[in-house]
């Protein structure tokens, strides 16, 4: 099982960048208020989360989600997941994933025998091919205009991850009587582990029927035989193909309970029931048996988007788990549930907040860009936004690394951060030379967070000389402001992935889909290309450091901190676990167990 979609295109990218995470490592264990009760085999746990459920193809652009995330996770299995660590573990039961040759990379994935949709259909390689198909590319030879819009050529699956590493290989073979597929790549991809997925969630043979094709062998046979696009010569629309992926794209997308062999699941629990917009009901798949076998008869999901609307249900004992937003108010709300058994844990997310400068208009000169990064009061932020939810929040000193990771504290004692520890309004005036440049800020206004950071770094800037517009703009509309380069400086998170260095070439490489501030450096550029081929992780980590060097020697801007988030349970569930991971408390829900 996975911890979610490893790599993300442009879509997903911009949608990290609203996230309000930043990640570390696991948080202390909770005392166990329930240590009098007794976990019993069986039973309902009840889940809160803040958006209804809405698809159960999360890799495409429509059904892509958070809540749609999770369900998906606890309902289909795979070769690996990533745990509260961020480490990859591999379910061998499952099946297995071999590095077979480096030069070319070749990696071939076989699914072990037994391993079954909820229909009683095997799991064979055509799952894995129509996989790959969607998340490669493959097959598109379309021209896109400057908003994504198709000009020339074919376009077919709508999918809502990066397809950066995928469309490097070649048509997979399958084998060992349809229960292997081999991948090889054109070129070394050092994201390869995680490149396929981690989850099999599409079944090819429900995809193939409504398709009108036989059945999944059927499907694989016309993947196989149409050639990979190339958008200088497209070919004339495959009206086969057109049909498979537009099933793919919508045909599992439905807010109620579809026909059951567009819920079919290849997990630890099937879906029961949908209630459009109210309820979904999990319950435990009996045939499970290739991956830790949960113990819960039924998770109950129910929603709620305001953060007190979850915080009344844990207290009402109507949900056992919920994970609102990380705010000093909400932290204070369940405090005072701890008498009444509701646990919570915080801990850091996989995002980070930042101040990025725009290259292009007023720092486009790096004195410039040197002198307003000197005037950021990075520790005021940390200590004003920062602290209230984590006593032990520091300020981040790395745009790749994150402080639990090994390399974090080499990296941020060489790649220059230290010069900008502190404000420096002396030097800050100095490099101004008596100019007094006038530069738009943007943020979220909604977000309290990013106001405080604006407050806070507005007042150091105009002790300079920096002359200050508010480009603040509300929820709906900062996004677009900083899509369309409104902007000198832009106060908003990455999410990081959980593992890989694939994201650091999306952000920072020239014209990147994820390089939203002009930034270009051909050294970086270089070292960007060489980390997308590097599979050796101590050499990646040499390159991100180099990487991470370059960025803050530029005048990129300057990382402030990462973000907290925190898990809730009430006195009825044990063994739910914070993870900074995109599917939170739902990484181990196979552990989770009612309490009498």
């Amino acid at each position: 099982m996975r911890a979610g979609r490893i790599s993300k295109a442009f879509a997903l990218a911009l949608a990290a960048v609203l996230a309000l995470g930043a990640c570390t490592g696991t948080p202390p264990e909770p005392k166990d208020s329930t240590a009098a009760a007794t976990a019993a085999a069986g039973g309902n746990v009840r889940v809160v989360e803040a958006a209804p459920f809405t698809s159960f193809n999360t890799g495409s652009t429509t059904g892509q989600s958070a809540t749609n995330a999770r369900i998906d996770y606890a309902t289909h299995s795979g070769f690996n997941y990533v745990d509260s660590d961020l480490k990859l573990v591999k379910n061998e039961k499952f099946g297995k994933y071999q590095k077979v040759s480096d030069n070319p990379l070749t990696i071939k994935y076989t699914i072990n025998d037994g391993v079954q949709w909820s229909d009683g259909a095997p799991v064979t390689a055509a799952d894995l091919l129509l996989q790959w198909a969607a998340a490669s590319g493959f097959y598109n030879d379309a021209t896109l205009d400057a908003n994504f819009k198709v000009v020339k050529g074919s376009a077919y699956f709508n999918y809502a991850g990066d397809t950066t590493g995928l469309s490097q290989t070649s048509m997979p073979e399958i084998g060992d009587n349809g229960t292997s597929l081999t991948l090889t790549y054109t070129k070394p991809f050092s994201d390869w582990e995680t490149a396929l997925g981690s989850t099999v969630s599409i079944p090819a043979h429900i995809v193939a029927v409504r398709a009108g094709l036989k059945d999944a062998n059927a499907l694989a046979a016309l993947l196989q035989g149409i050639p990979k696009g190339d958008p200088a010569a497209p070919a004339r629309p495959n009206a086969e193909l057109r049909k498979v992926a537009d099933f793919w794209n919508t045909g599992f997308d439905t807010k109620s309970m579809p026909d059951p062999s567009l819920a079919l699941s290849n997990g630890p629990y099937l879906v029961k029931g949908i209630t459009a917009g109210k309820e979904l009901v999990l319950t435990r798949n009996v045939d499970y048996s290739w991956g830790t076998v949960p113990t819960l008869d039924t998770v109950t999901v129910h929603y709620d988007a305001k953060a007190d609307g979850q915080i009344a249900a844990l207290k009402a004992k109507t949900a056992d788990v919920a994970s609102p937003p990380a705010t000093e108010e909400t932290l204070a709300t369940l405090a005072e549930l701890k008498s009444g058994g509701v646990q919570t844990q915080v801990g850091n997310t996989l995002g980070f907040d930042q101040a990025l400068l725009n290259f292009k208009g007023v720092f486009a000169k790096p004195d410039i860009r040197t002198a307003f990064l000197k005037t950021v009061p990075r520790q005021d932020i940390v200590d004003a936004a920062a602290v209230q939810l984590n006593p032990n929040a520091s300020v981040l000193n790395s745009f790749v690394f994150r402080a639990v990771q090994t390399p974090y504290k080499e990296s941020a004692s060489s790649n220059g951060s230290s010069g900008f520890a502190k404000a420096d309004i002396p030097q800050a005036t100095e490099l101004l030379a008596g100019a007094k440049p006038t530069i738009r800020i943007l943020y979220n206004k909604d977000d309290p967070v990013r106001a405080k950071e604006f407050a806070l770094i507005t007042a150091s800037a105009e002790l300079a000389g920096f002359s200050v517009t508010d480009a603040g703009k509300s929820a709906g509309q900062w996004l677009s402001a900083l899509k369309a380069g409104a902007f000198d400086v832009a106060l908003y998170g990455w999410t990081s992935n959980p593992t890989g260095s694939e994201q650091v070439p999306q952000i920072f490489r020239t014209g990147a889909v994820s390089n939203l501030n002009n930034f270009s450096n051909t050294v970086v550029d270089q070292l960007t290309e060489q980390l997308a081929q590097e599979p050796d992780d101590a050499k990646q980590n040499a390159l991100k450091m180099q990487i991470d060097k370059l960025v803050f020697g530029a005048g990129y801007g300057l990382p402030l901190f990462q973000r907290s988030g925190l898990a809730a349970n009430g006195p009825h569930v044990n063994g739910v676990k914070y993870s900074p991971v995109a599917v939170g408390v739902w990484w181990n829900v196979w552990d989770w167990k009612y309490v009498k």
